[in-house]
């Protein structure tokens, strides 16, 4: 899609996910740069706009704002995007949008370390064409879901379609919900949770709960069933910050089942019936799934909504954990 030796053009809305990191740390991870010190160059020789206003490196990218402008052959080769034959569930296509049944394990876009194999390399392989925002390494991305996260995500093919949503993301007016299986008694049956999210502090690859400072996040749940040592709620939020589910239940003590960055794997040790804490303990994803999606069509103006049931890992969990209940 994007030939090597060519200038590539750059035309990108900074989400919610993406907010808070420099500019040229964000272009350097995803915007096809090869590192931090190429994308400075292009951004200290004009190269690169903030909301059509020349900007610096250090310039701290907020959502919303509109990244334009082109990587220079000269100063980097652009990666080539491939399509690749990676099957795909597909809930909904018409020419404007596709919904898809995102698997866990699969990056949802090309960025540090992810050069192939992800969602976008087999929806160009599926359809062709996606909106050309995003590119050039993430063309009709409107938002995303973890790598180790399944569930409803929808991708725009137009550019009209990507307008759309991009608003209808930053507006609050998409519904998302989840389900989550954590470890613990969650105290509440019903409870919100509204605190900041920033990067952490020392590991930069998570996020951290702060009550000062940070990007506003807010987490609502009702638990749907309660077992011994666990709890399946059904979550859903308003704000849709890097990682915000995950870091808000190991800040409340409650860490999503198989999420080792947030601290489930310490937990696999206190499960005390065995054949649990040998099913658990062979996962390879966290137990979080986006089971429901609904928001305006970009074309039509009707309110759309898909609905996917749990995938079969979680519930083989669930209904290990009902038998012993």
């Amino acid at each position: 899609m994007f030939l090597k030796g060519a200038d590539s053009l750059i035309n990108l809305v900074i989400d919610e996910n993406e907010s808070d990191v420099r500019l040229d740390v964000f272009l350097a991870r995803e915007a096809g740069f090869v590192s931090r010190e190429e994308a400075k160059k292009a951004i200290k020789e004009g190269w690169v706009f903030v909301n059509e206003h020349v900007a610096k490196p250090s310039y701290v990218v907020r959502s919303g704002d509109v990244i334009t402008g082109k990587i220079p052959a000269r100063i980097t080769p652009a990666k080539v995007l491939k399509p690749e034959p990676i099957p795909l569930e597909v809930l909904y296509e018409d020419n404007s949008i596709v919904v898809i049944n995102k698997p866990a394990g699969l990056v949802v876009h090309p960025g540090a370390g992810n050069y192939t194999g992800t969602l976008v390399h087999a929806l160009l392989f599926h359809c062709r064409n996606l909106a050309p925002q995003g590119a050039p390494l993430r063309p009709g991305i409107v938002h995303r879901l973890d790598k180790g996260t399944s569930g409803v995500l929808v991708v725009a093919k137009t550019a009209t379609a990507y307008k759309s949503l991009v608003m209808q993301f930053k507006e609050g007016s998409v519904q998302k919900k989840y389900y989550a299986l954590v470890y613990g008694n969650v105290k509440d049956d019903v409870g919100m949770l509204e605190t900041g999210i920033q990067r952490h502090p020392k590991d930069r690859k998570k996020m951290a709960v702060t009550l000062e400072g940070g990007r506003k996040a807010i987490t609502r749940w009702k638990v749907k069933s309660r077992f011994d040592q666990f709890c399946l709620l059904e979550v859903s939020i308003k704000t849709g910050r890097t990682h915000q589910i995950r870091a808000h239940f190991s800040y409340l003590g409650h860490p999503v089942v198989g999420d080792s960055t947030y601290g489930g794997h310490r937990r696999i040790n206190t499960i005390r019936n065995t054949e649990i804490r040998s099913t658990i303990s062979g996962l390879k994803r966290h137990l979080l799934h986006a089971y429901f999606l609904s928001f305006n069509h970009p074309e039509t103006g009707e309110r759309v909504s898909y609905t996917l049931p749990l995938p079969e890992e979680f519930k083989t969990i669930l209904g290990l954990l009902t038998k012993r209940h």
